[in-house]
């Protein structure tokens, strides 16, 4: 099996497209070629072989993960002479704008709740918990809507708390993409998931520990596993570009939409709009929060110029 370590002293194990699709073994494909369709994200590529060849590997691996974790939590329920409720396993995916990463957390739903004890596979996105636009506003923070002081971080963290405590239900509130602010007084509800899945740009993200030692959770404390979505930047701005343009005669041309300006934009003004706005905001938000996050991915997907999988590298145990 064609399998590279990194050169040195990397914590990771990488593997070329064909070795990791070699682990796929005998997990069955359970996913028709139209769901496989329908789970794709605009202008994000997604076929059979990319679910067979990448995601049904990463399914029997999650798995035998989720399968270990729960045999450690009855032994501990043991030990300790407990019943304390099952805890369900959270799965992090993060990465840059464009990258890709809700088709790969839907395509992870999809798969993880066919297997065969059928779990309850839950995903959230962290933009419900972006502040409201009124509040970035207020706050000069337009401009920076996607790092990490736009985000309710208390309001995250008590949500993905209450989600492990098991406490029914918890609630996310809920993003629209069309009017690019958060729904008030609207809300996700997850019910005690057997498997969750976060999916955001920043949730690998730490900050600098207080001196005096106190306790200061970070989102990622909360997963079991985490996969960040990787690719070079002149990909993702060619990515985020094409995607503006398809954007550009979609859904900007509803007149709710906050970007229904861009609507009448001709090609070159488009690609300049798009252009200005990645090296302004998210390219620094790309270098300054969400890149330096990679290497604390329990799994990072690298993906080539054609949207697909090239590599895989896997954290050593």
């Amino acid at each position: 099996m064609e399998q590279r370590t990194e050169p040195g002293l990397s914590p990771y194990r990488s593997f070329s497209r064909a070795a990791w699709a070699a682990l796929r073994a005998d997990t069955p494909m359970t996913l028709a070629p139209d769901e496989v369709t329908r789970l794709r994200s605009l202008h994000d590529r997604l076929d059979m072989s990319e679910v067979v060849d990448i995601y049904l590997p990463l399914s029997r691996l999650l798995s035998l993960y989720v399968a270990a974790a729960q045999r450690l939590f009855r032994a501990q329920q043991g030990f300790l002479g407990t019943e304390d409720a099952k805890l369900p396993y959270i799965i992090g995916v993060a990465g840059s704008v464009a990258v890709g990463k809700s088709t790969t957390a839907r395509v992870l739903q999809a798969l993880l709740a066919r297997w065969p004890n059928v779990p309850k596979v839950d995903l959230v996105t962290t933009d419900g918990f972006l502040y409201p636009n009124a509040v970035l506003a207020r706050e000069d923070l337009m401009e920076r809507k996607g790092f990490p002081e736009s985000y309710d971080l208390p309001a995250l963290l008590r949500f993905l708390t209450d989600v492990k405590a098991g406490r029914r239900p918890a609630r996310a509130p809920i993003y629209s993409h069309l009017v690019y602010d958060v729904m008030p007084n609207q809300w996700i509800e997850i019910d005690r998931p057997d498997i969750l899945i976060v999916e955001g740009l920043n949730v690998l993200q730490t900050g600098r520990p207080p001196r005096d030692g106190a306790a200061i959770p970070f989102v990622s404390d909360f997963f079991d596993f985490s996969v960040y979505l990787d690719a070079s930047e002149d990909v993702l701005l060619r990515w985020y570009v094409d995607r503006f343009l398809t954007l550009r005669s979609t859904a900007f041309s509803d007149p709710k939409s906050y970007f229904h300006r861009y609507s009448k934009l001709s090609d070159d003004e488009a690609v300049a709009t798009a252009t200005s706005i990645w090296t302004r905001i998210n390219l620094v938000n790309l270098h300054e929060n969400v890149l330096p996050t990679r290497q604390r991915a329990d799994l990072i997907l690298r993906k080539g110029a054609s949207h697909y999988i090239e590599e895989v590298a896997l954290r050593k145990l």
